[in-house]
C-alpha cells in the first residue's frame, strides 16, 4: 500500500470557477494564470481542465513549454517577459506573448535580427512598483515598440497592488490612471487590468481580457469574504489518513520540543502529512483538520512526514481518512491559522505529494 497523502484535484471544480469569472465580467476574454505548477495543482491537470480559457498566463519559458508539450494550444503569456536575447529564439519557435516592462527588453528587440514578430504585453506601472514602464516612461515605450520590427501586435496591461482590500481606494486610483495613460499616449491595444479581486470586486477593471488566478483554485482573493459567499468551489482536496492512534496520559507532551502537554489523559492521532508534504510548519496547535468529517485540531509542532491531532472529539480509528483542507474546510481558514494565505498552502505542495484527478 502506498502513503495515503494525496492531492485530489476537482476537474469540475476547476471549470465551475472558470465560469463564475465569465459571469463576472462576460464582454472580456479570460487569460487563466496557471503558473507555479497550477498554483501546486499540477499545471498540465489545469490547463487541460480549463481547455475553454482563451489564453494562459506564466511566469517562466519552461511552464509554457511544459505546456506546448502537453498539446495547449491557446495563446501563453510569460508575465515576466524575456532575460535576454537567447530566450527570443525559444519564444519564436512555442509562439509565446512575452510581457515588456523595461527598456532594455525593448533594446534587445531593437537589436534582435529576426525574421519573426511577437505579439506583446506592454506593462504599464500603476502604483505596484514591481514592474512596469511608470506613466512618464509608457509614451516612449509604445513609440519604441510600435516601431519595432520585432513587434506584431502590442496589448497593455498593469497589476493592482491592494485589490484584496475592497475599502481601499487606491485600486481605483490606479484604474483611473491606467486608463488616463492608454488615453494620453494615444494607445490603440487590447487591455487587461483585473485579477481575481479586480474581477470579483473592480468591475471598471473588467476590459477586454481578465487575467483569473486564485479564484480559479477555490481561494478567496479578498482578506474579509470566503469562497460560500463568492460562488467558489475549492479544487484541491489536500486528504491523507491516521496512522496511529494511542492514548497518551496527563502531563506527558506530544511531539518535538515537548511543546504540547496533554490536559487530561487523552487518544492522539497521527496523520502521515509533514512539512516535506508542504503542509507549514509553522501552523500551531489548534490548526483545524477533518478526521472522518468531524472537526479536530493539530496538536504539538508539525514534523517532516507527520502530524498529531487530538481525538478527545472524534470516534476515529487507524485508516480513517483526515482532510488538510479543502471541501469542508476552506485553505484559507487553515492559511488564516498559519498566518500565511491559500495562495502559499497550494504552491507548497511538495512533488512527492500525487495529484490525482477527480472528474
Amino acid at each position: 500500500m502506498t502513503r495515503p497523502l494525496r492531492a485530489e484535484i476537482s476537474l469540475s471544480a476547476l471549470q465551475h470557477n472558470l465560469q463564475q469569472a465569465r459571469n463576472a465580467a462576460p464582454e472580456s476574454k479570460v487569460i487563466a494564470v496557471i503558473k507555479a505548477n497550477g498554483y501546486g495543482h499540477d499545471m498540465q491537470i489545469v490547463a487541460h481542465a480549463l481547455n475553454t480559457a482563451d489564453a494562459f498566463a506564466v511566469a517562466s519559458i519552461e511552464e509554457a513549454i511544459n505546456l506546448r508539450e502537453a498539446g495547449i494550444h491557446q495563446p501563453i503569456i510569460l508575465l515576466e517577459g524575456f532575460f535576454d536575447v537567447d530566450d527570443l529564439l525559444l519564444l519564436q519557435a512555442y509562439s509565446l506573448q512575452p510581457v515588456i516592462h523595461s527598456m532594455h527588453q525593448i533594446e534587445i528587440l531593437e537589436e534582435a535580427s529576426l525574421t519573426y514578430a511577437f505579439d506583446v504585453w506592454m506593462k504599464i506601472d500603476t502604483g505596484m512598483h514591481r514592474l512596469g514602464f511608470s506613466t512618464m516612461e509608457t509614451k516612449q515605450a509604445y513609440a519604441r515598440l510600435h516601431e519595432c520590427d520585432a513587434v506584431e501586435t502590442i496589448h497593455a496591461m498593469t497589476h493592482f497592488a491592494n485589490a484584496d482590500d475592497q475599502e481601499n481606494l487606491s485600486t481605483a486610483y490606479q484604474i483611473a490612471l491606467f486608463k488616463k495613460t492608454i488615453e494620453d499616449v494615444g494607445i490603440n491595444a487590447t487591455t487587461s487590468l483585473a485579477n481575481s479581486a479586480g474581477i470579483l470586486g473592480f468591475p471598471d477593471s473588467h476590459a477586454d481580457w481578465i487575467r483569473p488566478g486564485i479564484m480559479l483554485y477555490g481561494a478567496s482573493p479578498f482578506v474579509d469574504d470566503d469562497i460560500e459567499s463568492l460562488s467558489l468551489k475549492p479544487v484541491m482536496n489536500l486528504v491523507s489518513e491516521l496512522i496511529s492512534v494511542r492514548e497518551v496520559m496527563r502531563g506527558e507532551s506530544v511531539g518535538y520540543g515537548g511543546e504540547w502537554i496533554c490536559p487530561e489523559k487523552m487518544r492522539v492521532g497521527v496523520v502521515a502529512c509533514g512539512y516535506g508534504d508542504g503542509y507549514p510548519r509553522h501552523a500551531p496547535s489548534g490548526t483545524p483538520v477533518l478526521v472522518n468529517g468531524q472537526r479536530a485540531s493539530l496538536i504539538g509542532r508539525v514534523s517532516m512526514d507527520m502530524i498529531t491531532v487530538d481525538l478527545r472529539d472524534c470516534e476515529a480509528n487507524i485508516g480513517d481518512p483526515v482532510m488538510l483542507w479543502g471541501d469542508g474546510l476552506p485553505a484559507d481558514e487553515v492559511a488564516l491559522h498559519a498566518e500565511t494565505i491559500a495562495y502559499e498552502l497550494f504552491c507548497n505542495i511538495a512533488p512527492r505529494v500525487p495529484r490525482v484527478e477527480i472528474k
